[in-house]
């Protein structure tokens, strides 16, 4: 029977009673709705840093009175994700740490957090490379651009069996090397379409030196989206030609571009995956967030005054411990009146790649039915 950590002060622990303590593992303790987090070593201050919105991002842990373990338990909902480090403070020297006890960890551009998984939580298992799916594979291509002055290059998704007697569904996801490699979207993509949950389909995948202008609603990259790279596109493999076999994708600043580019180009793009969307908007006043998002501000505050109708399908999902679900959330009946079809998921997780990762199967099978959804393209 495990011991909790209250259990343990109880007893006025001795180091062998800390050892076995730490034997029950894994770290953090999970009891029901209770995480319990922990570090042992020696330090003037330890806090548990952490990006659950309405939350102190920095608490506290409690030493163990006569030991060197210290401990901090959260409230943490059943099915929540949460990332996280440890702040070791001593002799006046700060540093951030992965949890020394706790082996899962999560990537992103920055850098690595440590992750917790509350009770119900399961990482998906489509995340992870089937066996019996053929793969893929992925060529590079450059693409001249007037709109951008210059060139761009692009990796493109090629489903297993492309045959140029068939055609194809594009989609054109933002942010691309990153969905590659935090995402595993790659795999992703052969495993659905393996199970027939969607479509063998041909996936651009984009980036931008400059994501936080091109991405801000910038008229540029929509217009080397709408104008240049799906012409192109189209002239090379053989796609669906209608806006119901198009799409765009894009996380954070990533879903900004995918709705200001099918706005601008209204019949381009008929179907939209948007993740944790950086839909800052201001009814009255000004806004707390930086002179980064003024363009995206101005974008979501014209938007909703003219929205019409960018898009057929729309799908968004957003993390609740997030400070973009306000927004989020507020962006749904808006879109809803559009005509178009909205389908808005809200999770426990935070503003990173794994809550993104998780929502892709969802999002793809519900914009590009497969065979399996008894919907043919």
């Amino acid at each position: 029977m495990k011991l909790s950590i209250h259990e343990l002060a109880a007893k006025r622990p001795t180091r062998h009673d800390v050892d076995r303590f730490l034997e029950q593992g894994p770290f953090p303790l999970i009891e029901g709705p209770n995480v319990t987090f922990t570090f042992r070593g020696e330090a003037d201050l330890v806090r548990l840093h952490h990006w659950i919105y309405g939350l102190p991002s920095a608490q506290e842990l409690t030493r163990l009175p006569g030991t060197d373990l210290w401990y901090f338990v959260l409230d943490l909902p059943a099915g929540s994700r949460m990332e996280y480090k440890l702040e070791i403070a001593q002799g006046g020297i700060q540093r951030l740490i992965l949890d020394p006890l706790n082996p899962n960890v999560a990537s992103d551009p920055i850098g690595s957090n440590s992750v917790v998984h509350a009770s119900g939580y399961e990482t998906p298992e489509w995340i992870q490379q089937d066996e019996e799916a053929r793969p893929g594979r992925i060529e590079k291509l450059i693409v001249g651009s007037e709109a951008l002055r210059g060139e761009r290059a692009v990796q493109v998704y090629l489903p297993a069996r492309f045959h140029d007697s068939h055609r194809y569904p594009l989609l054109v996801v933002h942010d691309g090397s990153d969905f590659l490699h935090f995402c595993n979207l790659k795999t992703i993509l052969d495993n659905l379409i393996h199970r027939l949950e969607i479509p063998p389909m041909i996936v651009v995948f984009t980036d931008s030196p400059r994501r936080l202008v091109e991405y801000a609603d910038d008229e540029s990259h929509a217009a080397f989206l709408a104008e240049e790279l799906v012409p192109l596109l189209e002239e090379r493999y053989p796609l669906v030609k209608s806006p119901s076999g198009r799409g765009l994708a894009g996380a954070s600043f990533g879903a900004v571009a995918s709705l200001a580019a099918a706005w601008r180009h209204p019949g381009v793009f008929d179907n939209l995956l948007l993740l944790s969307g950086s839909f800052a908007f201001t009814d009255i006043g000004a806004h707390d967030r930086g002179p980064l998002f003024d363009p995206v501000v101005n974008f979501v505050n014209r938007f909703r005054a003219a929205p019409g109708r960018p898009a057929e399908r729309l799908y968004m999902g957003c993390g609740i411990y997030e400070s973009l679900i306000y927004y989020n959330r507020s962006m749904v009946p808006l879109l809803q009146d559009t005509g178009m079809q909205v389908r808005f998921v809200e999770v426990r997780d935070g503003h990173n790649w794994e809550n993104w990762r998780d929502r892709l199967r969802e999002g793809l099978s519900w914009l590009f039915p497969g065979p399996l959804w008894m919907v043919y393209e």
